[in-house]
């Protein structure tokens, strides 16, 4: 049985078109959207959607199930639903990964800033238009490696810039945020992984063996962008429920990054509709 292609494509055909902004044309011969629409709204390809249909993705991300969810217009209810077919089993032993339906709505109303949602282990989850315009699709592309502590201690973003009392403060802070997470979440091997895969880092292992736990609230940072130069932010992280994390990235005071952040989210919005065209 192929439960989660059963599921996306009955929620992909009840969508109507019109619901996420695109034409309800004379010309469709059935219901809903398209494989390649929902590809579009979603963020990823349209052989990929093929695949999950057909049944032959074994385990699909939390990260690409919040994308479908967001894109079809799932109920919180539905959203579980999914992460359960696609194998994210949820009992109070696992991390929580479902996003309610009232933090897109909360997302959906902070276009003007680069805002992403993340888990207890720091793996993003979901991320608005703006996100992926300034920090790069490095940031939000490879779902294994779209984490915070894996990007900050095994690989780089290439457009992040901190200066060393900035990378020192931020480094500890998640640290002490991750152990708090393995107290919460003892028994979920996905921490135990995190935590045995960032052990390959000199600078983790130096900072785990101080035993600090703590929470990460913010950051400062700066993107340099390759099309409007240098951004500075200031990130504020808000913890829900099922301690899923929602950043704001604002403009520092004193800068112009309010009108390159303004500026990417024009030209976010003209790529958009040249798109949908």
């Amino acid at each position: 049985m192929n439960r989660l292609g059963d599921a996306l494509r009955a929620w992909r055909d009840r969508l109507d078109p019109a619901e996420v902004g695109l034409p309800d044309g004379a010309r469709r011969r059935v219901p809903g959207l398209r494989r390649a629409e929902l590809a579009m709204i979603a963020g990823i390809s349209v052989e990929y959607v093929v695949r999950l249909e057909q049944g032959r993705v074994a385990t699909p991300s939390a990260q690409v199930c919040s994308a479908l969810a967001r894109a079809l217009r799932l109920s919180d209810d539905e959203h579980a639903h999914l992460l359960r077919l696609a194998g994210h089993t949820a009992d109070s032993g696992r991390i929580p990964r479902l996003i309610p339906a009232g933090v897109y709505r909360i997302m959906d109303q902070l276009t003007a800033q680069p805002v992403a949602v993340y888990d207890a282990i720091w793996q993003l989850l979901y991320w608005n238009p703006l996100f992926a315009a300034t920090f790069g699709e490095s940031a939000v592309g490879d779902a294994e490696d779209s984490n915070v502590l894996v990007s900050q201690f095994l690989a780089e973003l290439p457009r992040v810039r901190q200066s060393p009392s900035e990378r020192e403060a931020f480094e500890a802070s998640l640290i002490a945020d991750l152990r708090a997470t393995t107290s919460r979440y003892p028994d979920d091997p996905d921490v135990e992984a995190l935590v045995a895969r960032l052990g390959r880092s000199a600078r983790f292992r130096e900072l785990w063996s101080r035993g600090a736990v703590g929470g990460h609230e913010s950051a400062h940072k700066r993107v340099d962008h390759p099309e409007v130069g240098d951004i500075a932010l200031l990130s504020n992280v808000l913890t829900m429920e099922d301690h899923l994390r929602l950043v704001v990235f604002t403009p520092q005071p004193g800068t112009d990054a309010r009108s390159k952040l303004d500026l990417l989210g024009a030209v976010g919005l003209q790529n958009m509709s040249a798109a949908l065209e």
